[in-house]
């Protein structure tokens, strides 16, 4: 569902790109969420991309390839409520949506390995 509103919004005539940013963001959490689950690790409520990625290195190393996508963290929670108002790029949005798509690719991955 949010892959298809990001692509959704970013095919529009007007992206926003604060949403998309976050919406990669978001995506990405999930996902890295959902491979925790699935292995029964425990985690603390975060949206850290980098905390999450630990987690998941601890069962999985190869998770460490994923480090550049630590930069999704800052869509988190700063577009949300800036202290200065803030809109990426299209480019800046276009490098999120392909760091959260990563993620999502890699975790799939990982999960149909275990034949879900």
């Amino acid at each position: 569902m949010i892959w298809q509103s990001i692509e959704n919004e970013f095919n529009s005539n007007k992206p926003v790109t604060d949403v998309i940013c976050f919406h990669a963001q978001q995506a990405a959490e999930k996902f890295l969420k959902a491979y925790l689950v699935f292995n029964q690790i425990n985690f603390s409520r975060t949206h850290d991309i980098g905390k999450l990625l630990n987690l998941c290195a601890k069962k999985d190393l190869a998770f460490l390839t994923l480090k550049p996508t630590i930069v999704l963290t800052d869509y988190a929670v700063e577009l949300r409520y800036p202290d200065d108002f803030y809109i990426p790029d299209i480019y800046e949005t276009k490098e999120a949506y392909d760091l959260a798509k990563r993620v999502k690719n890699f975790v799939v991955s990982k999960l149909k390995c275990k034949n879900v």
